[in-house]
């Protein structure tokens, strides 16, 4: 058996290692300039290419840091973070960017995205087709959407951003309130009547003006009239009757739901 002679096995080894070392750092934009790195890092997330637009976004904030281009670039990383789905990526971003940068200019729109990141993580990908409503999934993610969307309205409220938060905000308090009447509901249909009151009375007390509230209002008598509770029945009878004197709920004529209020996204 033929051995190779150890000064050409050495030779070896060390250009294989130089290979190797020359690929990992190898770095492509090291003769480029901040604005041809935002440049092409902006192509990247225009054709949808968010993972490699990352890299760059995080190269081009070390490169111009302490300009406002490297405050733009974390913006815009937040945002392929966004859009890549990582939710958790793209908030601790933001949050740096408005620790670092509390008289940024572009705060209003931080706020806007942070709530936004939020917002549709709350909604879930696949509840088009599911059907699973808003006020059925967790709404730890609806509230903290919630705190962005109202800080932004308070803080900037001739932001560009202010309006779509505003009605952002609506739909938010509508499904909190849903969501109590959807564990209401539950709870009702199950035979754990004093649940369900106590779950409708939360709906009741936390929200005003919603949609919710009239259903809200039908499990409380439903409920009373359940365990025998006749006059508390009858006084949420009367609320009912005056708040709703039209409702689908007493004429029997809710049959199940079809296309929720709510489904405006």
């Amino acid at each position: 058996m033929l051995r190779a002679p150890l000064p050409l096995v050495s030779a070896l080894l060390v250009a294989g290692l130089l290979a190797a070392c020359s690929t990992t750092t190898d770095d492509k934009t090291a003769g480029w300039s901040p604005n041809r790195i935002h440049s092409e890092a902006k192509d990247e997330m225009n054709s949808g290419a968010y993972d490699k637009a990352i890299p760059l976004l995080e190269k081009l904030e070390g490169r111009a840091a302490g300009t406002p281009l490297a405050q733009q670039a974390q913006l815009d990383k937040a945002y392929a973070h966004y859009k890549a789905g990582e939710k958790a990526q793209a908030i601790a971003t933001l949050d740096r960017f408005m620790k670092l940068h509390p008289a940024s200019p572009a705060l209003d729109y931080a706020l806007y995205l942070k709530g936004l990141v939020n917002f549709n993580d709350n909604l879930g990908l696949f509840s088009f087709i599911s059907r699973q409503d808003l006020s059925e999934r967790d709404q730890k993610a609806a509230k903290d959407s919630f705190e962005s969307f109202s800080e932004l309205a308070t803080r900037f409220p001739d932001s560009r951003y202010a309006q779509d938060a505003r009605q952002r905000m609506t739909y938010i308090v509508n499904s909190l309130a849903q969501y109590e009447v959807h564990v209401a509901r539950y709870y009702f249909q199950r035979g754990a009547y004093v649940a369900a009151i106590s779950r409708a009375q939360v709906a009741l007390a936390d929200y005003q003006g919603v949609p919710a509230l009239e259903e809200a209002l039908y499990i409380l008598i439903q409920s009373y009239d359940a365990l025998g509770m006749t006059q508390l029945r009858d006084d949420a009878r009367r609320v009912m009757d005056t708040s709703y004197p039209q409702s689908a709920y007493l004429r029997g004529d809710v049959k199940g739901k079809s296309d929720p209020w709510w489904k405006v996204w």
